[in-house]
């Protein structure tokens, strides 16, 4: 049995001034998701693992703002990130 996951990642970027919600910027699985991860760490990007959000990012079109259905969720992940900032 073959133990490898296929790793998916996704970014998002929110502009207040220029979106209602934020969009998927980027998304990918297995060496895709690596370059995501690995440029998001060079760039001392937070990451927040979530499986079920990075299937349904996965799904969307690139440049898509995330629907409604996904506020909820996108809005646990940054206030993850707002609370990792604070304390940095």
């Amino acid at each position: 049995m073959n133990d490898r996951r296929i790793t998916k990642a996704a970014a998002l970027k929110y502009d207040q001034a220029k979106n209602m919600a934020p969009r998927v910027v980027a998304k990918g699985k297995g060496y895709i998701a690596e370059q995501i991860i690995q440029v998001a760490r060079e760039n001392d990007v937070p990451l927040h693992e979530d499986r079920n959000l990075a299937n349904v990012l996965d799904a969307m079109e690139l440049e898509a703002e995330i629907p409604a259905e996904l506020y909820r969720a996108v809005a646990e992940v940054l206030v993850f990130i707002y609370r990792l900032n604070g304390e940095l």
